[in-house]
């Protein structure tokens, strides 16, 4: 398990945290001109890291204009519904930032989830350029962590053949609602040039505490197995 773990005081400074790192990436991709896709999370710490990311982006003058949005999931509802991951980055980071739409790849929420994730896969493989068997590579994911340390849609109990499915995106039926959603899959996690995760909030420590054990099998766990290399971004106690 090749993984970097982050301790933070609190959210606020996780958020703050995270956001600096990820405002520096964005603008050393520009000056280098290298692409910067990335997969933005869901979760009750993304309002606050998204909006001091777009502060910073604010403050620094950096562009997200040479960026691409993905989501790490998706929950199967409208754009505008208050459950959108894709609403609360556009209220938060992609609005204050008059990020193109063009670069906007969200997830059709509003389809069925079928048809959603075949959707998502296709605009991801079309902006990598990467078609037939091979995995397109995003720059960073982002992931939170839940109590049951699920990430993305990736809940404990979803069936090995949809969480390991040779697919980018799948259809999930999770356990808490809304309960029909579209995530990465295991697959497209391992894939990913980087990822960094952002576990916050209370009741988790027993989550992370499994997750962070060498051969864990929770679904934090897995990625972290699977990966040689991964940022856990915690301000909650592991043990």
């Amino acid at each position: 398990m090749g993984f970097e773990l982050v301790r933070m005081a609190d959210d606020g400074a996780l958020a703050r945290e995270v956001a600096g790192r990820w405002i520096h990436a964005v603008a050393e991709a520009a000056r280098e001109g290298r692409p910067h896709r990335v997969a933005l999370p869901g979760g009750r710490i993304t309002r606050r890291f998204l909006s001091e990311a777009a502060r910073l982006a604010i403050e620094g003058g950096v562009s997200m204009d040479g960026v691409d949005f993905f989501w790490g999931d998706e929950r199967c509802v409208p754009p505008d519904d208050a459950e959108s991951n894709h609403r609360l980055a556009w209220e938060t980071l992609l609005g204050p930032l008059h990020v193109p739409a063009a670069r906007i790849h969200r997830v059709l929420g509003e389809l069925d989830p079928v048809s959603a994730a075949a959707m998502a896969e296709r605009d991801l493989r079309r902006v990598t350029g990467v078609e037939g068997a091979s995995w397109p590579v995003l720059d960073l994911v982002f992931l939170g962590m839940g109590e049951d340390a699920h990430v993305a849609s990736l809940f404990p109990g979803t069936p090995e053949a949809t969480a390991d499915a040779p697919a980018v995106y799948v259809p999930v039926t999770g356990p808490k609602p809304p309960p029909r959603r579209v995530s990465l899959t295991f697959g497209a996690l391992r894939a990913a040039a980087d990822v960094w995760v952002l576990a916050s909030g209370t009741g988790k420590e027993q989550a992370l505490r499994d997750s962070l054990a060498p051969g864990a099998s929770t679904p934090l766990g897995r990625v972290l197995g699977d990966r040689s290399r991964t940022t856990v971004f915690a301000d909650i106690r592991s043990g």
